[in-house]
Formats: C-alpha cells, structure tokens, sequence
C-alpha cells in the first residue's frame, strides 16, 4: 500500500510540529508550510494526498487557499480553525474543503477525521460499480475511469463530491435519506451533520444542473433526503 502524502499548513510552529509528528508516528509521509503562499507551492511540488489547512492566516488565509488549490488539486482537505462560527464551517465546505475541526482538539479526534476523509478517497478511487456507466440525458458517469461527463465536457469533482454523486446514481429514483448519504459517504460518525451534505448537493448542483435553483438531476425530498431522478435514459 502507497504510503499516504500530507502537506500541514499553519503559521503556529508548535501546531505543525503536533500534527506532522503524531502524522509521521502513524506511517504518513509529511511536509509543511508557513504559510498560505508558501503551502500552495508545496501542494503544487507535492502532490499530496491530503492537505491540513489552517483557516486564520495572516496574508494568503485558508479560505483563500481552499479555494485556489481545488483549481488543481482533489486533494482531500481539512480545515483547522479556532472559531466555532456555523458561517465558517460553511464557507470552508463551499469552497471544497471535505472536513472542518475546531482548534484545540485532540490527536485522537484528528486522526478520526483524517481517516475519515482518507477512507473516502480511498474508497472513491477503488470502488468497483455494478455496471459501466449511467447516461441520463447530458450526464454521463462512467465508474469504470472514474469520469463525469456534461455535453461531452469532463466535470471535475472531489473524491467527495463523486462518492456522494454515485451514491444517487446508482440507486435512480430512490429516496435516500439525510442519514443514510451521511453515513455511505462521510461514515456513521457524521450520521448528524446534515450540513455537510445539505452543502455538498449544492455543489454538486451548481456543477451538473443548467439551472442549480430547479434541478433536473438531485431532487430534494423535504425533511426525508435526495433522490436522483434518472428521466428519460439514453
């Protein structure tokens, strides 16, 4: 197995060194940086698998390099900060962020989260799919190379993003709940935070539907779940 590759960004040294070496005592290969300019850079050089990401930054801040990194990276990232703020919480997932946690924490609630997310990379890249692809109308999601097609323009999507897209499409017009998204894709830990999924449906809408305020595709069923809706199959 490849040995996971991990860039930590944070302008607190003693945070850095906390994180990289409970990372490293765990069997992850890591760097870090500074800051947000000099993390963007390590990214690029590194390639990483995951990326931690502190939120408040002096100059370039995390939100800012959340947002410019998932222009070339589906890399998974987790965002550190020390507001409990729902409103950051929020913007950090809408930006492309696949986890949030809240300055102090344990070593052994990062962990939880970084395996999380791992877990769900992991499980995006191998995951074998009963069949083929699913074509419905303009949309195409071929499992066999992991792509997404619009018009027969390549859609790119986080692990994240595609875990949860595949979750829907391959169970056309059913009704999936809040809880049962939650759980197939972050895992049962996350059964409760349905903000997580409420944010990732918008991305995905504002990536697959012609109109995102009246989707074709992900239809929302008040107060039960979401339900892809396959209409007439090519």
């Amino acid at each position: 197995m490849a040995i996971a590759r991990v860039v930590v960004i944070d302008d607190e040294p003693n945070l850095i060194k906390f994180v990289s070496q409970n990372l490293r005592a765990r069997g992850y290969d890591v760097t870090d940086a500074a800051n947000g300019l000099e993390g963007v850079e390590r990214v690029r050089e590194y390639s990483p698998d995951l990326i931690i990401l502190d939120i408040n930054m002096p100059g370039m801040d995390g939100f800012e390099v959340c947002s410019y990194v998932r222009q070339f990276s589906d890399a998974a990232i987790i965002m550190l900060t020390a507001s409990g703020h729902e409103g950051d919480k929020i913007r950090a997932l809408d930006l492309g962020a696949d986890d949030y946690l809240t300055k102090p924490f344990g070593i052994g609630e990062l962990m939880a989260r970084v395996r999380a997310v791992m877990r769900r990379a992991s499980a995006a890249q191998t995951r074998n799919a009963r069949q083929p692809e699913v074509r419905s109308g303009d949309l195409v999601v071929d499992f066999e190379h992991r792509r997404v097609m619009l018009k027969d323009a390549p859609i790119k999507l986080t692990p994240t993003e595609y875990t949860l897209l595949e979750q829907l499409v391959t169970r056309p017009d059913t009704v999936l709940s809040h809880r049962e998204l939650l759980s197939s894709v972050w895992g049962a830990e996350y059964r409760d935070e349905t903000e997580y999924l409420r944010v990732y449906v918008g991305r995905l809408r504002r990536k697959i539907e012609d109109d995102p305020a009246n989707p074709r595709y992900i239809l929302t069923e008040p107060g039960v779940g979401y339900r892809f809706d396959p209409g007439a199959r090519v």
